[in-house]
C-alpha cells in the first residue's frame, strides 16, 4: 500500500480508501447514467442481427460510449470528495497516454 500511497502522491490511508471509493462508484454510475443515452440512440443488444459477431460489436460500441460519461463522471466525483487535484491530474495522464493529449494544450 506504501508503494502505491508513494506513486500517487497521497499522504494518509484515508485519502488512499477515498481515491479507492471514488473509482468504485465512477465505474458503477458511469454505466447507469449512460443507459438512458445508449437507449436514446438505439443502442441495445436486442436491435443487433443475431450472428456471432454482434457481441463483439455491440460490447466495443457499448464501452467507448459509457468511456465519455466516466471520464466526466471522475471528475466530478473527484470534486464532491474534496479530491479534484487528484483525479484531475490522473484524468490527464491517462488521456495523455491514449494519443488525447491535445485536449490540454
Amino acid at each position: 500500500m506504501q508503494k502505491l500511497k508513494e506513486r500517487w502522491g497521497i499522504q494518509s490511508n484515508f485519502q488512499l480508501i477515498i481515491v479507492f471509493f471514488v473509482f468504485a462508484i465512477t465505474g458503477s454510475s458511469s454505466v447507469y447514467v449512460a443507459k438512458p443515452f445508449l437507449k436514446l440512440i438505439g443502442l441495445q443488444f436486442e436491435h443487433f442481427p443475431d450472428t456471432w459477431w454482434s457481441p463483439l460489436i455491440y460490447w466495443t460500441l457499448r464501452i467507448l460510449l459509457i468511456f465519455p460519461f466516466y471520464q466526466i463522471l471522475l471528475v466530478a466525483y473527484g470534486w464532491l470528495f474534496g479530491q479534484f487535484k487528484f483525479f484531475w491530474n490522473f484524468e490527464k495522464k491517462m488521456l495523455k497516454r491514449m494519443g488525447l493529449g491535445f485536449l490540454f494544450n
